[in-house]
């Protein structure tokens, strides 16, 4: 079976880099690719559901050159491919609103402020990992060793 994928998003490089380096634990078990913009991930979500390949969780910058990350994670959760795709939201500059919208509207299942914490985000992103795994009903014997084990408990009783 194919590793599930996790698909990192934000128009600045350096950004970018830090994300996928605090992703990185996880790529024994995941494939992890990087957009610098909401039209650029478009295309990459398109050419995975093509390729029956399934995506676990998305990493998205909130504030970018064209469409925001609100916008595009919105019109994501509206997706019926990405279903239990979990979505996490990265801002320095967003709004009270624009917090509500993205919860309420988006379905975000996580937020987290520029600069993070290394353990906080990586602890994040393996608890959405963790869940998109249990509820898309994947076998996870070969990948327990880096998911959540509390989240494994909850979502199994």
């Amino acid at each position: 079976m194919a590793k599930p994928n996790i698909l990192c998003i934000d128009d600045q490089r350096e950004v970018l880099a830090t994300i996928k380096k605090d992703v990185q634990a996880f790529e024994p078990i995941v494939t992890i690719h990087d957009c610098e913009s909401a039209s650029e991930a478009e295309d990459l979500l398109n050419d995975l559901a093509n390729e029956g390949e399934q995506v676990a969780v998305i990493i998205c910058d909130h504030i970018m050159p064209g469409e925001n990350g609100v916008d595009f994670l919105i019109r994501t959760s509206k997706d019926k491919r990405f279903v239990h795709t979990k979505k996490m939201l990265l801002t320095g500059l967003a709004t009270h609103r624009d917090t509500i919208q993205a919860i309420n509207e988006a379905q975000v299942d996580y937020y987290i402020e520029k600069p993070w914490d290394e353990d906080e985000f990586s602890g994040a992103v393996k608890r959405l990992l963790t869940q998109y795994v249990v509820d898309a009903g994947m076998d996870y014997s070969e990948m327990a060793d880096y998911l959540d084990q509390e989240t494994l408990a909850i979502k199994n009783e």
